[in-house]
């Protein structure tokens, strides 16, 4: 195919960027990112984890976990806004495998080394250890989710995950466009119930590898709600933001109810049960709901680097909170706060800067 041709079939196939983005969803990604940081800082401050060792008031903040399920639906129902408008057609898997390279591999490789180099100069840091040359290859090949490895920075698991979701992400939409979507949603569910029920040790409790089956549900759930774009008028004027705090609301009073050692154990059934109210409000703001406080200039820049952020926060917490304030404060509310006032604006302006550098020169249009 000649440069000329291909420039109009990319001209007919593709809806402009503006048509493909949906407002509101960097500030969902920028805000998820941004209580990953403080999750963090209230992590190394009240010791103890999974029991809540810290203020009752302070109590939402020990799940970090919750925000990686946000993650997860809102990447699946990105990604799926154009094929959604292009009758739940990929338009090229070549094409796609090499955007979402160009898009995650970059700043993932240089927060590596980063969180690499870290580890090894200050090997004592939690939520990290130093790399061998096996665990360096391990992660830069993000087989960290198969393979069991020593995390050079202890927010890695989740980058493996979201990238075997990338490499089924064609799979089901194979299955979305020639079986629609209860039948998508049922073939991909069926099994992890069914491994949760078979196999109790992989539902119970935390382990090293294997999220990315946990995590497909929610993925595809994301994925589905996107249909909402295409949507007539009649679907699109549902309540999706009264069904999703409908669908939310009892697994939040399970969730106060049992606490959080019952909460962190039962993740793998939590996640399935607030995947939906996830994937609910997404559609919501896909039709226009709270737009205009997602899509302020502050959390549309946020998340901008959101990604980044995630990718470079744990190594900047951790210096933080072991050397700088633990050693005057101790642990406790005193050295959650003093850590949190230091760390958030520092993990600010260092993912900007290093989103510029590693992150935006390799974005693609829709990535």
């Amino acid at each position: 195919m000649s440069v000329l041709s291909a420039h109009r079939t990319a001209t007919v196939t593709e809806p402009p960027r503006d048509d493909r983005r949906v407002a509101g969803l960097d500030g969902i990604r920028g805000l998820a990112a941004l209580y990953v940081v403080v999750h963090h800082c209230w992590l190394l401050a009240f010791p103890g984890y999974p029991a809540n060792t810290g203020p009752a008031w302070l109590g939402w903040l020990i799940h970090g976990r919750l925000a990686v399920v946000v993650f997860i639906v809102l990447s699946g129902f990105s990604l799926a806004i154009a094929p959604a408008r292009n009758a739940w057609r990929l338009g090229g898997t070549r094409r796609y495998a090499w955007r979402r390279a160009r898009r995650i591999l970059p700043a993932y490789w240089a927060a590596l080394i980063g969180s690499a180099l870290i580890a090894t100069l200050v090997p004592y840091l939690p939520h990290s250890e130093p790399p061998t040359f096996g665990s360096f290859a391990v992660y830069a090949l993000m087989l960290q989710d198969a393979v069991a490895a020593p995390a050079p920075n202890g927010a890695f698991w989740s980058i493996a995950a979201e990238a075997g979701l990338y490499l089924i992400f064609p799979l089901i939409l194979l299955v979305r466009r020639r079986a629609g979507a209860i039948v998508t949603m049922a073939v991909v569910t069926a099994p992890v119930v069914l491994a949760g029920l078979v196999f109790p040790e992989l539902s119970t409790g935390s382990r090293a590898v294997g999220y990315t089956l946990e995590l497909a549900p929610l993925f595809a759930a994301g994925m589905l709600a996107a249909g909402v774009v295409t949507a007539g008028d009649r679907i699109r004027r549902l309540p999706w933001l009264g069904m999703s705090v409908l669908a939310g609301t009892p697994v939040l009073a399970l969730i106060a109810m049992r606490g959080s050692v019952w909460t962190i154990t039962n993740y793998y059934w939590v996640d399935l049960a607030v995947g939906p109210a996830i994937a609910l409000f997404l559609a919501a703001v896909a039709t226009g709901r709270m737009t205009r406080f997602l899509s302020s200039r502050p959390l549309q820049a946020l998340g901008d680097f959101s990604y980044s952020l995630y990718l470079i926060h744990m190594p900047l917490v951790a210096l933080v909170s072991t050397l700088v304030v633990k050693p005057y404060t101790g642990p406790g509310l005193l050295g959650f706060v003093v850590t949190a006032v230091i760390v958030v604006p520092l993990c600010l302006v260092a993912a900007r800067l290093f989103a510029a550098v590693f992150e935006k020169p390799f974005r693609s249009y829709n990535a």
